[in-house]
């Protein structure tokens, strides 16, 4: 008999395209060139380092394919890490993902629609917060009702937010600005190289961030996990594409200077090529993408905790599946009310944006960074699993992709200073809970599937 408590195999290559490339090309592109550009001498280093990016992210994805087509579950890194690592440290990544990196990126990206959807229409001191609320209340039921109905919505965020796109991209390459930005002196170049290019580098792997989202719905692609490789390997090299002709659209109409200065490359690309008008497009464009990317992000997160519930008796309520919607509904609607308290914190602290941004990042790379060390661990003691995809180059590919997420984790730690403590203690909050409740919290043996993984 069939169970409906657990993920089924629903979703076409297409769908899983679409969610990956939806939740990578959100805001972050027309926030994060200005800080690379002022971090790179010249035009060719500008464009390498994003070609860079996509090509560390496209190693990366060789090694999470490996791991979704050996292990396909719908708890993604959770099931990978509690694989080779077991059910505690697996404990602490959920913990965290939870409380901060997943909600705290939906709380962050409800925030930059909001920001630019006051501009369109203002609401009053706290549009932008009234805006994040109702669009991450609205994003968590739309997804409640469906897995159907929401990966329908994100095929059609993601198919306007191209379109878009194509538009900056068309501006950038064939219209003339009639005007030019005033700039008053140019960026003192570094003496030193290597490290502005690693500055830059940073935040360029975080624009390129969110493609791992697709390890947790392995196990509901119609194909079979063993077509991750191609859901991953297409979507980044469609976002590389993307990202490297955006940025020399920015590079044709403003400059390297000029837009190394520029505190929003679009809307200064906009203003003086299209005026007032192409201010409200890319003012449209931006809202779309975070929402594209805040649905995407709502969509996955909740797997996590679904599979949290799988695994601890204490949270069984988060591991029920709604058959029915093909949907963990009560994940969704905690996630969502995380998210709205961050919100709601964020309305009445106006640095709570960046304080959240500085203690996610670095716990993110460190499990981003468990996560490479997991395949090589499974690889050594459960070398008889059945592994459709296997990393070419083994153990290169996958030492050069932890090497890259120690280097970003270390950086992320130097940068953010005591945001990156917070993230810290926040692990230790953690880590004192499963110790504590460690007997009351864990599961009993289930029989057949493990954390939803069909059979």
């Amino acid at each position: 008999m069939a169970d409906n408590n657990i993920p089924k195999p629903v979703l076409r290559l297409i769908d899983a395209v679409v969610l990956v490339i939806g939740i990578v090309l959100g805001a972050g592109i027309f926030r994060t060139p200005s800080v690379v550009a002022a971090n790179t001498p010249g035009r060719f280093w500008f464009l390498s380092v994003w070609v860079m990016g996509g090509l560390i992210s496209f190693i990366g994805a060789l090694c999470y394919s490996e791991l979704s087509s050996a292990f396909p579950s719908a708890g993604g890194d959770y099931h990978f890490l509690k694989t080779a690592f077991g059910k505690g440290f697996s404990f602490l990544f959920v913990w965290a993902r939870i409380a901060v990196i997943q909600t705290g990126s939906i709380a962050l990206l409800a925030y930059i629609a909001g920001d630019y959807m006051s501009q369109l229409l203002s609401l009053g001191e706290y549009s932008a917060s009234f805006y994040a609320i109702w669009v991450v209340v609205a994003l968590t039921l739309i997804n409640v009702l469906g897995i159907q109905f929401g990966t329908g919505l994100q095929k059609l965020l993601t198919a306007l937010q191209f379109a878009g796109i194509l538009i900056i991209i068309a501006v950038g390459f064939f219209v003339e600005p009639h005007t030019s930005l005033a700039v008053s002196q140019e960026p003192a170049p570094s003496s030193s190289l290597f490290p502005t290019l690693s500055l830059a580098l940073i935040f360029v792997l975080l624009t390129f961030g969110g493609w791992n989202e697709a390890a947790y719905i392995s196990s509901e692609l119609k194909s079979g996990s063993k077509n991750m490789v191609f859901v991953l390997v297409v979507s980044i090299l469609i976002i590389t594409l993307v990202y490297v002709l955006i940025n020399m659209a920015f590079l044709n109409v403003l400059g390297l200077r000029e837009m190394a200065v520029s505190d929003a490359v679009g809307v200064d690309m906009m203003r003086v090529t299209l005026g007032k008008k192409g201010v409200v497009l890319i003012g449209t464009l931006v809202s779309l993408s975070a929402l594209t990317s805040l649905n995407t992000t709502i969509f996955t997160g909740a797997r996590s905790s679904y599979a949290l519930g799988r695994d601890f008796s204490l949270f069984a309520p988060l591991g029920r599946w709604n058959g029915k919607r093909s949907a963990p509904v009560n994940a969704l609607l905690l996630q969502g009310g995380i998210a709205a308290l961050l919100i709601i914190f964020g309305a009445f602290t106006r640095s709570g944006f960046e304080a959240m941004v500085e203690f996610t990042a670095p716990v993110f790379w460190f499990f981003f960074l468990c996560t490479g060390i997991s395949l090589i661990v499974l690889r050594i003691t459960m070398p008889d699993v059945p592994r459709p995809f296997k990393v070419p180059l083994y153990p290169v590919t996958p030492v050069l992709f932890i090497l890259f997420c120690a280097y970003l984790l270390y950086s992320s730690l130097s940068h953010t200073g005591k945001g990156a403590l917070s993230g810290v203690a926040l692990l230790i909050v953690g880590l004192l809970f499963y110790l504590i409740f460690k007997n009351n919290i864990s599961a009993k043996e289930r029989k057949g599937n493990d954390m939803g993984t069909p059979a």
